[in-house]
């Protein structure tokens, strides 16, 4: 039985990660932080699985990791936890440069003192981040890089690191540079997620007005639970390499707000002038403002446009996107009415 363990298993990408690798068998090891109250809801139908069990440790706490990783010994290391607000790591900059990238080294040297070099396969979640402002169009492994926060900056140390430990260690480690992935799973806090849930609460009367920061930055957005396929083909390969997962499409922040209006049949308008404060959305039925803008939310450096090229990860792990862009703004809008509706958002 092949075992895995994940950092982060408590977040989005963890939830469908321990689900694809519980139902292909492996024997699933999760790493938590001791916190006060508990934070698995996420992984909660999982904790009696069988083939699940849960570790206490910290990415800041090099001892834990050891003692985790000598307890485990695992084939494969997903590390996917980190301090993974954009906005929040303006503020937050030392925390997130010690989980995001010294965090990375601690646990790849952890690795490497119970002689695991040459056994585990290792993955590291990077960032479409890293990109920033954009040297080409679209991004792919060989575009260069240029964070434009200190969430990306910290992620750009984790992912030298890991190409430095896979060059001279020669230990299997692997990059997986994802664009924006989403899903019913997402955090509150994440702008795709704040759209779906306070569109339903507007649809449903419990919200009146969705403010929102920079409507014109551009992602490229896929669906989570496709994504984590990628994540497993990539240490499934004989050679580690890093690679790209994308959809190759990108839309704008006012385009994913106007289609989760659509996706609960409410039509909407845009006016003011496009990219200024004063620009608003205006329900066309009510006439009601439905969106404006709050200077609060803008970001001291913004990314503007990411669009990523996944041809490399086509050709050598056999991985294509398959959830178009309405059809995820769609998925994520039936669960945010659903809970809305439930009273549990």
């Amino acid at each position: 039985m092949k075992k895995a363990m994940i950092t982060g298993i408590t977040g989005q990408d963890g939830y469908y990660l321990t689900e694809l690798l519980l139902a292909k068998g492996y024997e699933v090891t999760g790493i938590v932080r001791r916190t006060s109250t508990p934070n698995t809801s996420r992984i909660e139908n999982f904790l009696s699985h069988p083939g699940l069990k849960i570790i206490e440790a910290d990415l800041c706490d090099s001892s834990s990791l050891h003692k985790a990783i000598s307890l485990v010994k695992p084939h494969e290391i997903y590390n996917l936890a980190a301090m993974s607000h954009v906005a929040t790591s303006f503020f937050q900059p030392e925390y997130s440069a010690d989980v995001n990238g010294v965090g990375t080294v601690r646990l790849l040297e952890a690795l490497r003192s119970n002689n695991l070099e040459g056994f585990t396969k290792f993955y590291q979640a990077s960032t479409s981040e890293l990109y920033g402002k954009v040297q080409a169009i679209p991004q792919n492994e060989k575009t260069p890089f240029y964070p434009r926060s200190p969430y990306a900056i910290s992620k750009l140390y984790a992912y030298w690191a890991v190409v430095n430990y896979r060059e001279a260690y020669g230990m299997f480690t692997s990059n997986g540079i994802l664009f924006n992935h989403e899903s019913p799973m997402r955090g509150l806090n994440f702008v795709t997620r704040k759209i779906t849930s306070s569109v339903a609460k507007v649809k449903q009367n419990k919200m009146s007005v969705l403010k929102m920061g920079n409507l014109d930055a551009k992602r490229d957005w896929g669906y989570a639970k496709e994504y984590v396929e990628g994540m497993w083909m990539m240490l499934q390969q004989n050679i580690a390499e890093d690679f790209v997962l994308a959809t190759g499409e990108t839309h704008s922040v006012r385009e994913f707000i106007t289609e989760a209006f659509r996706a609960i049949d409410i039509d909407i308008e845009w006016r003011g002038k496009t990219g200024s404060l004063e620009e608003k959305a205006f329900c066309t039925k009510s006439g009601k403002v439905v969106v404006e803008i709050s200077p609060e939310l803008m970001r001291p450096a913004e990314v503007d446009l990411l669009i990523g090229d996944y041809s490399k990860a086509r050709t050598k792990l056999g991985w294509a996107p398959k959830t178009k862009f309405s059809e995820l703004v769609n998925l994520m809008m039936e669960n945010d009415m659903r809970l809305v509706a439930e009273g549990k958002l």
